[in-house]
């Protein structure tokens, strides 16, 4: 684990080793020999490589919970029970599913978890201000900014706080492929470009 110094909450991957996201989300490297498997909290190494790339939204919830949040693969588990995580009959990986996942942060983690479907840039800035973490749906590609947006959603990443100019946002990404893409901001204008106008968001309660 590792601490960000903007926002104190921690950074980590949804690979097992951080210096091989780069390798593994361009296919380069197959995930099924990394090295550091077992810290994942997989029970096998087979499940490890099937699950870790869909396990974005896992691995934000375990960014927001703080250092004593469960390991990677016990909130992949918990997730499952709820229904946040679904297979379907052709063994496809769903999710994660907004709604399951809120009710299972609020009645197995004990954390307030709000769904918002439709939402605005400023309601992230909102939330951030009523002292709420935001997982965001965005594209994948928010970790090359200086390429032009290809698209929005189909990744989720943990915003945590504004930029201390107010004119952009601080935000977690799981599949960073160092640590400048890991812990980044982005002004808003340029976030949004990426940002799919859904997600969840978990904090304090009202």
């Amino acid at each position: 684990m590792t601490s960000c110094t903007t926002c104190a909450y921690p950074s980590h991957t949804q690979f097992a080793s951080p210096g091989l996201v780069g390798p593994i989300v361009s296919g380069e490297f197959d995930r099924a020999r990394d090295p550091a498997w077992r810290e994942s909290g997989a029970a096998t190494v087979e499940d490890y490589a099937r699950w870790c790339g869909h396990l974005c939204g896992a691995t934000c919830l375990r960014m927001a919970l703080g250092s004593d949040a469960p390991s990677l693969f016990e909130l992949r588990d918990g997730a499952l029970k709820f229904g946040a995580y679904t297979v379907d009959a052709d063994g496809e990986i769903h999710g994660m599913i907004y709604a399951p996942a809120a009710e299972y942060v609020r009645e197995a983690l004990g954390v307030d978890a709000r769904v918002h479907r439709e939402l605005t840039t400023d309601g992230i800035g909102e939330l951030l201000d009523a002292g709420r973490l935001v997982i965001a749906s965005v594209h994948y590609a928010i970790r090359r900014p200086h390429e032009p947006a290809p698209g929005r959603g189909g990744h989720l990443v943990l915003v945590t706080a504004r930029t201390p100019d107010g004119a952009g946002f601080h935000f977690h990404n799981p599949s960073g492929t160092d640590q400048a893409t890991r812990t980044a901001e982005l002004p808003v204008e340029r976030f949004g470009e990426y940002f799919a106008g859904r997600g969840m968001s978990v904090g304090p309660g009202a």
